[in-house]
């Protein structure tokens, strides 16, 4: 059993990864305003001290504690540190992401070091977004002459605060109710100076310090206290997943894997060090969302390698040896070596020619570097397992190709997928979400979401391949709207009746393509184009804006009618997903 600490944005990220397991755990906060819907975890409330904490953690036969709580919760930090040492259960902190300390803040260790420093700097009217439990610990620059200005959530308790520590309302700031939360209405009132505590992220630290130099403020910011040295690290999804996998392995049926591009992200960080005369273990590699992943890493004579984890996927790259060499340059590169695989065709985030190495961890790679390098990636086995996968059909020829968007691998499982499909939607129903938007990925999911930014984050649900599934759950649970978001490549399986658009079950017609092209009245040289084309995705850009407009229609029509039958009671839209590079 897991026992999670929340209340945060972190807090909801980790039920959201907790429930992918499809087991119960506890999910405690220290009140009730959090709304959060829970379909395997247990809801605790109310603080715990070490004494309730030990005798639950032992009760309830508690295996893993995950403290997701405020940076600034310093009391319950200590309290899950102490408890997990003396009851010998692992501990995990999920951190949020913090940016990087700028040096035009003015950093202060604690409250009682900003009161000195906010004095030194002739501060004399303050806005403080430090939040209503802090207001004690600033009265002191009131009756330093400061005129002081809190900003606190509109609400009875937070008032009662404010008033019992003897704060005027007119001197108080309500959050805005236009729904971002993050700045107050102050352009009317002339603050020479803003404090806040380092939030991270998650916490609108960046937003907040953006606009108070807009205006012309300071900035004060309270360091955040440190993490107990005990707990086991994390700061995003990915990683507090990968550490359960890890430390209570039975928790989750399937565990997760790494991408290629995260292996040859590593394999290049190793090279870097391994270049310094260093030879970590491990290196920490960032993710494409931001959060930070640690990686085993290997070293050879000149070269490091990582072994490639696909966790439970049945890939066939799990095992293999990703390498890496860097040298010195001038300039920023990266060049494929043994194994890796040449472009031949048009239509890849490269020209023919490029190594078959993918934009995004090309990006993963330059990002965790940012040296002027030359970085050659390699794959020993390559060349041999290039012949069980697509590429040959892809027309990348000599090895494999280094993937991956998330930098993740989710374990495959029919079922298990299907599974968490009817949880997301579950999920959603729950939240009261009567219009859910149906996606194949991270990449497509982004690009809804500017489609569609009043939609709350549960409305969205990756189907995959799963497009006829995931339309009977959504009828099943009596969606009342769903809007299918779909790139070209599935779209042209899809109309023409393959509800399932795995490559292992349908590939690409293009007698059938040709027929749709020919209602869409394309002309015959764009007909031609068919024989030579190696995936649908090229369509987009060989075809001419106005047959491709057509065609797309044709597409999303046929898509339409065999997707119809399978939602009869709500409304269906089918909405094309284009790739902005592409």
């Amino acid at each position: 059993m897991i026992l999670v600490f929340g209340g945060t944005t972190e807090g909801r990220i980790a039920v959201k990864k907790l429930e992918e397991a499809g087991n119960a755990y506890y999910y405690s906060t220290r009140g009730d305003e959090q709304e959060v819907v829970l379909q395997h975890g247990i809801r605790l409330m109310g603080a715990m001290d070490a004494a309730h904490l030990t005798s639950f953690c032992q009760e309830h036969n508690i295996q893993l504690l995950i403290d997701a709580g405020h940076p600034f919760a310093e009391v319950l930090h200590q309290t899950v540190a102490e408890v997990a040492n003396a009851l010998n259960i692992p501990a995990i902190r999920f951190e949020r992401i913090f940016p990087p300390r700028s040096s035009d803040i003015i950093w202060c260790d604690n409250y009682n070091d900003a009161i000195d420093k906010i004095q030194q700097q002739g501060v004399k009217r303050l806005l403080a977004l430090t939040g209503v439990q802090t207001i004690v610990k600033l009265k002191p620059l009131i009756s330093l002459g400061i005129d002081c200005y809190f900003r606190i959530l509109n609400r009875e308790n937070s008032l009662n605060i404010a008033q019992k520590a003897g704060i005027d309302q007119s001197h108080l700031i309500f959050y805005e109710t236009n729904g971002n939360g993050q700045w107050p209405t102050i352009n009317h009132l002339p603050f020479d100076a803003m404090i806040t505590k380092e939030s991270g992220l998650s916490g609108g630290f960046v937003e907040k310090v953006e606009k108070a130099k807009e205006q012309g403020m300071q900035v004060f910011a309270v360091c955040r206290p440190a993490t107990p040295s005990s707990f086991h690290v994390v700061n995003g999804e990915h990683g507090l997943r990968r550490i359960v996998e890890q430390l209570l392995p039975e928790f989750y049926p399937l565990h997760s894997g790494i991408t290629t591009g995260t292996c040859a992200t590593a394999a290049s960080i190793a090279a870097w060090h391994q270049q310094n005369g260093k030879y970590p273990a491990s290196v920490p590699v960032i993710l494409p969302n931001g959060e930070t992943i640690h990686v085993d890493v290997h070293y050879g004579e000149d070269y490091a390698y990582v072994l490639k984890d696909s966790g439970d996927d049945p890939d066939v790259t799990k095992g293999i040896e990703i390498r890496a060499t860097v040298t010195p340059s001038d300039h920023f590169e990266i060049r494929g070596g043994e194994g890796i695989g040449t472009i031949t065709l048009p239509g890849f985030d490269y020209p023919p020619g490029s190594p078959a190495i993918n934009k995004v961890p090309r990006e993963m790679i330059w990002n965790n570097l940012r040296q002027n390098l030359i970085v050659t990636i390699s794959v020993p086995a390559g060349t041999e397992l290039a012949h069980r996968t697509f590429n040959p059909r892809l027309g990348i020829v000599g090895g494999i190709s280094i993937v991956g968007v998330s930098g993740i691998i989710q374990p495959f499982s029919i079922e298990g997928f299907i599974n968490s499909i009817r949880k997301c939607m579950q999920v959603a129903v729950a939240m009261n979400c009567t219009h859910i938007v149906l996606h194949s990925g991270a990449l497509s999911e982004n690009l809804l979401h500017e489609k569609h930014p009043d939609l709350s984050a549960q409305a969205f649900v990756e189907y995959g391949n799963y497009v006829g599934e995931a339309l009977r759950l959504a009828d099943e649970l009596q969606i009342p709207h769903v809007t299918i978001g779909i790139m070209l490549g599935k779209a042209v399986k899809l109309a023409e009746g393959h509800l399932d658009t795995h490559s292992r079950m349908a590939t690409m017609n293009k007698a059938f393509i040709q027929e749709m092209m020919q209602e869409a009245g394309c002309s015959a040289e764009s007909l031609q184009l068919i024989d030579n084309l190696n995936m649908a995705r090229d369509l987009i850009k060989l075809l001419p804006a106005n047959e491709l407009d057509s065609f797309v229609q044709v597409v999303l029509h046929h898509c339409h009618e065999h997707c119809a039958p399978l939602f009869p009671h709500g409304k269906l839209d089918i909405e094309f997903v284009r790739n902005k590079d592409k």
